[in-house]
């Protein structure tokens, strides 16, 4: 197979799909949305809709925001980070959209019990998050988010705001465990930190089922060359 076959076939997953073409339209808009109302709230819709990876540049010292003659570079990179986030998850949405082989294989095996059936059902889901490296490597990140946050809320003296990170490498997800959470539930402390854990590390769970399903959709194309 060429080696390009793996870019196209990238690109393919982000443009060929109407959920990827309808991402890429809600991307555009709130770009707009954004120059045209800057001090909103919304404004900040691009790097939420781009998450996780968008959320990388907080760890650099310039953006968008950047004075002085940095200043064009710092947008250009912002541009170019952006849309790479956008293509990424547009990508992976491509391939969610994309029927399992393996399922399709699992089909034609002959019956099973219920329970059974169900046990199955359930490892072949969870099954991308942990056969690729890809996931195993973004599941390492957030494992290494997820102890920080504990070791700052139950060592720390001062846990400041060690949740952040939880949330910045499992979002878009996690923007809904923020949500599902009131602000006043504060009692007992105790159940607060394990909602707020049990309900990150299943986003982070969600996303590396679905950055391992976008590696199975490039190597199964790989394993199957066109002749």
């Amino acid at each position: 197979m060429p080696i390009a076959s793996r870019p196209r076939r990238l690109l393919a997953l982000a443009t060929d799909n109407w959920p990827a073409r309808a991402y890429w339209a809600v991307v555009g808009v709130s770009v707009v949305v954004m120059f045209v109302v800057p001090d909103s709230p919304v404004a900040a819709s691009p790097f939420i809709l781009t998450a996780p990876l968008s959320f990388l540049g907080v760890a650099l010292p310039f953006g968008p925001g950047t004075e002085g003659p940095a200043q064009a570079l710092a947008v250009g990179y912002w541009a170019v980070s952006l849309l790479l986030c956008a293509f990424v998850n547009a990508a992976v949405l491509g391939a969610l959209t994309k029927r399992s082989t393996t399922t399709t294989a699992q089909k034609r095996t002959g019956p099973a019990s219920p329970a059974r059936t169900h046990l199955q059902r359930v490892r072949t889901l969870l099954a991308p998050a942990v056969d690729n490296w890809p996931a195993r490597g973004y599941l390492a990140v957030v494992a290494a988010s997820l102890a920080f946050f504990l070791y700052a809320v139950y060592v720390s003296p001062d846990p400041g705001f060690a949740g952040i990170w939880p949330i910045m490498t499992t979002a878009p997800l996690s923007f809904l465990v923020l949500v599902a959470i009131p602000a006043e539930f504060t009692s007992p402390e105790w159940l607060n930190t394990l909602v707020f854990t049990a309900g990150t590390a299943l986003c982070g769970l969600i996303n590396a089922v679905l950055l391992g399903r976008l590696a199975h959709r490039l190597r199964t194309r790989e394993a199957h060359p066109a002749t």
